[in-house]
């Protein structure tokens, strides 16, 4: 359970993302990671590291996976003509891809889940061009004022409809309130939207993080202490 945000409207041309990290402790082990060039939430994999499915780039690179209910069309396969979702979002957020690689590989490979999960993501950069990419039914380009997506479908809704949890209108909630905003759109409007869509256990919200492109940092908190907001910033951009 996740919620990603980009918001583009600002007349100030900074672009503000925004993202709210929920899972189970049961399931994954995660860490905040902050190095030279990035800063991501590390997920501890069988290989014994830390993978970065979930961050930014000094680049302005921002990536983050979403859990989804899965499909057959987006099944894993280990063939030269695929690439799994979760690799493609660590090269996005080490910036090993640009976002115009990343435009041309959906357009030329499938993109398939990774073998033990069912992710579909959300990919911007420093200008923010936005792209959500659904394994197994397509991708998207973005453009107006904000880009929003949560654990369902955007592209094809009526195939994630019947997972739908219920009580869970964070996609709605979430909207109303950036649909609120006019052209001034601040890190401080971000948090107060992640606050407004955080989670409870067992899914319970972990790490919130929000990017300014013009700023060049990261804010962040931990496990829903909006009060104790830490910054990142990235100096040798």
């Amino acid at each position: 359970m996740c919620t990603r945000f980009v918001y583009r409207g600002n007349d100030t041309g900074d672009i503000i993302t925004g993202f709210n990290f929920d899972i189970d402790l049961a399931a994954w082990d995660h860490q905040v990671v902050k190095e030279k060039d990035r800063f991501y939430i590390g997920i501890l994999r069988p290989d014994g590291l830390r993978h970065s499915y979930h961050g930014v780039h000094q680049s302005g690179n921002a990536g983050t996976l979403l859990y989804v209910h899965g499909n057959p069309e987006a099944a894993y396969r280990n063939t030269s003509g695929c690439m799994t979702i979760a690799d493609l979002t660590e090269q996005f957020i080490q910036a090993r891809l640009t976002f115009d690689d990343v435009l041309r590989i959906v357009q030329d490979r499938k993109i398939v889940y990774a073998p033990d999960a069912t992710m579909q993501a959300m990919f911007s950069d420093r200008q923010g061009r936005t792209l959500i990419i659904e394994p197994g039914i397509g991708w998207r380009e973005d453009c107006g004022k904000y880009s929003l997506i949560t654990n369902y479908s955007l592209l094809a809704p009526e195939s994630t409809r019947p997972y739908t949890v219920p009580g869970d209108d964070r996609y709605e909630r979430a909207a109303q309130l950036l649909n609120g905003y006019g052209n001034r759109f601040s890190v401080s409007d971000a948090f107060s939207v992640l606050r407004a869509v955080r989670q409870e256990e067992p899914w319970a919200t972990r790490v919130s993080f929000v990017y300014s492109s013009g700023e060049q940092a990261v804010y962040y908190v931990q496990n829903s202490c909006f009060e104790q907001i830490e910054k990142w910033e990235f100096t040798d951009f």
